[in-house]
């Protein structure tokens, strides 16, 4: 399983994201760029130097909130990863014009959320645009309910998410990301029940999950339950989670002995 840091990007800095309350959140201080608070740059040559991780989640908080892109920030760590690992980048993409701009500032795969999305007809035209390992749907709840764009129609009332994940699956999408906006900066673990109905329905599928991840018997336990990564910002960002911890979960796991007889 692979971990993922996660970058909460407003307004150039790099925040500490709790429970969804995006207004309330503040500069990111960290173990592995202690000094100064909040640079993102610096964040991801700790995530990349000290952690030996690959991949790297950015939302850009400003976009997802209705803004603008940031742009030169994208850039600028798209520029910073050049041969070390992907960008997995949210910048509140529902449209094809979106995903693109988003790729021309340096991504390798663009999310495409939930809580942005107007229609799943938009989310297949992505697919079919830029195909199929380039796009991660993210299946966004909050302490379970999905988080719906006002403009959604395509489900009722009270939509089931494992069958909102196998819609998007039939578009084409090559990931599912399962994140609790809820349950972000919180430790209370993501949800493991979930995370197994979401294997279960979607076997062939690549599997994230975040939201919640206090230390490293979480992602045990992820792991286990069918995630093929793990967001995670917060334990790392308090030293709970290090490199040891990094390349022992990327590592398959090793089947269970047998007890030996007397």
């Amino acid at each position: 399983m692979e971990i993922i840091p996660v970058l909460d990007i407003a307004a150039g800095v790099a925040v500490h994201a709790r429970a969804g309350l995006r207004s309330g959140y503040s500069p990111v201080r960290s173990v592995v760029a202690p000094d100064p608070p909040g640079n993102p740059y610096a964040l991801l040559r700790g995530f990349r130097e000290i952690l030996g991780t690959k991949l790297c989640y950015v939302a850009d908080l400003d976009a997802i909130e209705g803004g603008a892109v940031q742009r030169t920030v994208l850039s600028e760590l798209a520029k910073l990863d050049v041969g070390s690992g992907p960008l997995l980048v949210d910048a509140g993409t529902y449209e094809i014009s979106g995903a693109l701009e988003v790729f021309s500032c340096g991504a390798d795969e663009v999310v495409v959320g939930l809580e942005t999305l107007r229609s799943f007809a938009d989310l297949a035209t992505i697919v079919s645009e830029v195909g199929t390992s380039r796009v991660i749907f993210s299946l966004d709840l909050r302490l379970g309910r999905p988080v719906l764009h006002s403009e959604m129609q395509d489900f009722g009332a009270i939509p089931d998410p494992i069958d909102m994940a196998g819609r998007a699956a039939d578009t084409g999408v090559g990931t599912v990301l399962v994140l609790d906006i809820g349950r972000v900066g919180t430790g209370c673990g993501v949800d493991l029940g979930l995370v197994e109905g979401m294997r279960k329905g979607l076997p062939s599928t690549r599997l994230l999950a975040g939201g919640g991840v206090l230390a490293r018997r979480d992602l045990d336990r992820m792991r286990s339950a069918g995630c093929d990564g793990a967001l995670v910002a917060s334990a790392i960002h308090r030293g709970a989670i290090t490199s040891a911890d990094v390349a022992a979960l990327a590592s398959p796991p090793q089947p269970a002995q047998s007890p030996t007889s007397a």
